[in-house]
């Protein structure tokens, strides 16, 4: 059989593309700041390192060890795939890269999937069932683990118009969600936030000005904006609730999310010689990994919501 018209989508090609397209998204996604990198290597993972480990202490006659703590969890990974379906003379065709266009979407799609599932997660961290290691939802008023009592990391406020906070309520926000999360204990009683550094505000792309507004701005309302410079203000188009936003830290050595690999992004085609090109004309080009996104530490995290007055 003759070859197809090549233009630039065999399978060499159609890889170069896909790889050169995912790698440049990949480097402005979010989730690589917010999750934990875990290499897995079985079907599923169980995580028990989650409380933290002793505070330091005198030696005195001699060291007391202790164990892990018994909250843990266990989380399966998954198995993800999207595929493109091209007709043998669409690609014969093509004389104006639509479908080279298309695998370069696809790309976009596979990068921005960790980014996705963290949107996800965050949306749903107050529904019944997604839970943090501790056992209740991940955003909730009663997190308690060993000693730390009792604490809350979804916050609220009732302002004139939910959807649409001033630049001095978001900055009043703001405020609360730092005090809050530096208020936090681990299971030992000690404080869980060192520092108030590394801070991102995830917000709905509606709040993108005025949340850049209330941080960034040196003066507003013709007074010295305290709150400037203490976060990096993100849009983040996951979000869907115009009312809602997220104050998450970074730089801990555990993070709000935990991303789970087991086996990377693979790109891979069926084209010129398969089964599928011979007796339907179609060809085939798709993507698949197994991994999972998941929360990691809840203290690194606060959910606040605006309501109506």
């Amino acid at each position: 059989m003759p070859p197809v018209i090549n233009t630039g989508l065999l399978t060499k090609d159609a890889r170069s593309e896909f790889l050169n397209r995912f790698e440049l998204t990949e480097a402005e996604t979010l989730y690589q700041q917010l999750a934990m990198r875990i290499a897995s290597t079985k079907d599923s993972e169980s995580y028990r390192w989650l409380g933290t480990v002793p505070q330091m202490r005198e030696f005195g006659t001699g060291r007391v060890a202790k164990g892990l703590r018994a909250e843990s969890y266990d989380v399966a990974n998954l198995k993800y795939e999207s595929t493109l379906e091209v007709d043998r003379d669409e690609l014969a065709d093509d004389q104006t890269s639509q479908i080279k266009i298309r695998i370069g979407e696809l790309a976009q799609r596979a990068a921005t999937h960790k980014d996705y599932l963290i949107g996800l997660l965050l949306a749903s961290g107050a529904t019944t069932g997604f839970n943090s290691y501790d056992g209740v939802t991940f955003f909730n008023d009663a997190h308690v683990s060993g000693v730390s009592g009792n604490q809350d990391n979804t916050l609220t406020a009732a302002i004139v118009n939910k959807d649409a906070p001033t630049t001095a309520e978001f900055r009043a926000s703001l405020m609360a969600a730092i005090a809050a999360m530096l208020s936090f204990k681990d299971d030992q009683g000690a404080p869980m936030m060192l520092n108030e550094k590394a801070l991102i505000c995830l917000v709905p792309t509606s709040m993108l000005m005025t949340a850049r507004e209330a941080v960034n701005a040196a003066i507003i309302a013709s007074t010295s904006n305290i709150m400037a410079g203490a976060a990096d203000v993100r849009a983040f188009p996951y979000l869907s609730a115009t009312d809602t936003w997220y104050l998450l830290k970074t730089d801990g050595i555990v993070k709000p999310f935990i991303w789970q690999d087991r086996e990377p992004i693979e790109f891979g085609s069926q084209t010129e010689g398969s089964s599928e090109e011979f007796l339907r004309e179609k060809y085939y080009y798709g993507v698949r990994a197994r991994y999972r996104v998941t929360y990691g530490y809840w203290q690194y995290a606060v959910r606040y919501v605006f309501t109506t007055a």
